[in-house]
């Protein structure tokens, strides 16, 4: 069928600039390391075990925070899945990001609220919106304190200032609700069974916030010992990660933002260390991360295992069949 081989065109032709483009950025942060590897060897040496630790700690903890971000929305939609299991679905489900694109994760998690009897658009609901408000608030304290990191981070992403408004307006309970409303008719779902309330939009946001200041303290533990200092290390560290992140994110092309993630937090760190510490904070920092997104996981799967009866959640949406939505 025609139809079915402009598919196939369209996703072969994703593919191959999924691969360039991440190529690239990998190949532009691999270079960067090989001009200064002299020095960025040195500056690896001087990474303590304490401090490993600690900002591994710290990304541990960033990523819980995610994860309560994200229980508060599930929760609002209806579905009141014990502890276990909403770390079974969130943090398993999170693995999918390491794959191309921004769909795995829902995907992920909607198959694996099946046997919480989680319907499929409350699943896609809450990760979605819960990208969504990771990405807002990212946006909004990069730009806010943008004008401070220095360096090339003005020149490279004055443009971060644009979203100030627009995150701030869309995070706002009547047009977060109707953007969701939106959402659900372009994907051809029904309505939620009711709009989310300005707490849980609130407390979501919270735990967004909270996250990125761990994460921060994760780049900050990392840089201090390697020698940076000043006052402001940590404001500067976590907006540097959060736009970084952002950034990374807003490139859905790159899994998990690898390559543009370590570039853009190159840029943003220019103002506050030198190059090479710049580039054993950014690579030792997508480690740890990584390495954060793999104990969870770990940790659910050895400790839970799905219910064999299904968990009884609010009637007027246990119906609802739970194909996947479009790909944000």
């Amino acid at each position: 069928m025609p139809t079915a081989t402009n598919a196939a065109r369209k996703s072969v032709t994703r593919r191959v600039a999924e691969i360039v483009v991440t190529a690239a950025f990998l190949a532009y942060v691999a270079y960067a390391v090989s001009k200064r590897w002299s020095e960025v060897r040195g500056v690896i040496g001087d990474l303590s075990a304490s401090a490993i630790t600690l900002s591994l700690v710290a990304a541990l903890v960033a990523v819980w925070c995610s994860f309560l971000s994200w229980r508060v929305l599930l929760a609002e939609f209806g579905s009141q899945v014990p502890l276990a299991g909403a770390m079974r679905i969130f943090f398993v489900g999170q693995l999918g990001k390491y794959l191309p694109g921004k769909v795995w994760p829902v995907l992920t998690q909607m198959r694996l609220g099946k046997a919480y009897q989680v319907p499929g658009r409350s699943s896609a609901a809450a990760v979605l919106i819960t990208m969504f408000i990771s990405l807002g608030t990212g946006l909004l304290l990069t730009a806010v304190v943008l004008p401070v990191l220095g360096g090339r981070a003005w020149d490279d992403y004055w443009w971060t200032l644009l979203a100030v408004p627009v995150a701030v307006v869309a995070m706002l309970p009547p047009v977060l609700n109707r953007l969701l409303a939106l959402a659900m008719r372009l994907a051809r779902r029904d309505p939620m069974p009711h709009s989310l309330s300005a707490r849980a939009i609130g407390l979501s946001v919270f735990w967004g916030l909270a996250s990125w200041v761990c994460f921060g303290a994760h780049l900050w533990a990392l840089l201090l010992d390697l020698g940076a200092g000043g006052s402001d290390l940590i404001v500067r560290s976590v907006a540097a990660y959060a736009g970084a992140w952002s950034i990374g994110f807003l490139l859905a092309i790159a899994p998990a933002g690898l390559g543009p993630r370590e570039a853009a937090l190159l840029v943003l760190l220019a103002g506050s260390v030198t190059e090479p510490v710049a580039l054993v904070a950014a690579l030792v920092s997508r480690l740890l991360i990584t390495v954060a997104d793999l104990v969870w996981p770990a940790v659910t799967m050895l400790t839970n295992r799905p219910p064999r009866r299904p968990i009884v959640t609010t009637p007027d949406i246990d119906t609802i069949p739970d194909s996947a939505p479009a790909a944000p």
